[in-house]
């Protein structure tokens, strides 16, 4: 068999956004990705931990009428040592909760663009 050439590891995740900006400032006030660089005019490439995070107004995957497609499950966990404190502290924030903290592990979210991701306990 032959090993493919591309490798095991997750180098980025893409977060598609409709206002690269507006997301930014919601990222970095819910998230804390606050560091990090603007390119093009579409992209903020954050500085993070691990695997990398970019929010993306992806002009180039627009439909005719100029919206993204979405999906309807989490595509990006974000880890927590305290998932009752982070779930307390997002709905204090007045971020959409999408589901309650699921069997002492998990809470899934929408960001200002109605993407769904999950904070989830580190164990």
């Amino acid at each position: 068999m032959i090993k493919s050439p591309i490798k095991n590891k997750v180098n980025v995740v893409f977060i598609p956004v409709n206002d690269v900006v507006k997301a930014q400032e919601w990222y970095s006030e819910v998230l804390g990705l606050d560091e990090g660089e603007f390119h093009q005019g579409h992209l903020f490439v954050a500085k993070t931990e691990g695997t990398g995070v970019i929010l993306d107004s992806m002009p180039a995957w627009r439909n005719e009428e100029g919206h993204l497609p979405r999906l309807n499950a989490p595509v990006i966990q974000f880890g927590t040592d305290a998932i009752h404190a982070s779930y307390q502290f997002m709905k204090e924030k007045g971020v959409e909760l999408v589901t309650d903290v699921q069997f002492d592990q998990f809470f899934v979210f929408k960001d200002l663009d109605g993407n769904l991701l999950m904070v989830c306990r580190d164990d």
